[in-house]
């Protein structure tokens, strides 16, 4: 097994053990990891680039993922699967010749 799938078991372990399958909708699931991305952004609120609070990034991080987690599981996505995927996606509309040292959108490469 994994780790991502040992994680994944342990999500699913936690959610159980309390019944919060029920409430763990896509719908849910999606609107949870906006909340927790935004929670993140909070503590870069007012700060300078780099001055955040390490723990409080750890924290953000981990609930984003968490949920992330279980919206893939939930529709038997694999994880390292769909970032690879994404990855040569952007290959594609970001080669390196063209996107290199560059922050604009492929559209305007």
């Amino acid at each position: 097994m994994s780790e991502i799938a040992a994680i994944i078991q342990e999500l699913i372990k936690f959610r159980d053990e309390r019944d919060w399958q029920q409430f763990h909708n896509s719908k849910d699931l999606s609107l949870a990891i906006s909340i927790e991305a935004a929670e993140l952004l909070e503590i870069f609120l007012w700060k300078d680039n780099e001055t955040i609070n390490l723990e409080k990034l750890k924290e953000e991080l981990a609930d984003i993922l968490s949920f992330c987690f279980l919206l893939a599981e939930k529709h038997n996505l694999s994880i390292p699967e769909i970032i690879k995927e994404k990855i040569a996606k952007n290959d594609l509309k970001y080669p390196a010749s063209k996107a290199k040292g560059n922050a604009k959108k492929y559209t305007e490469l």
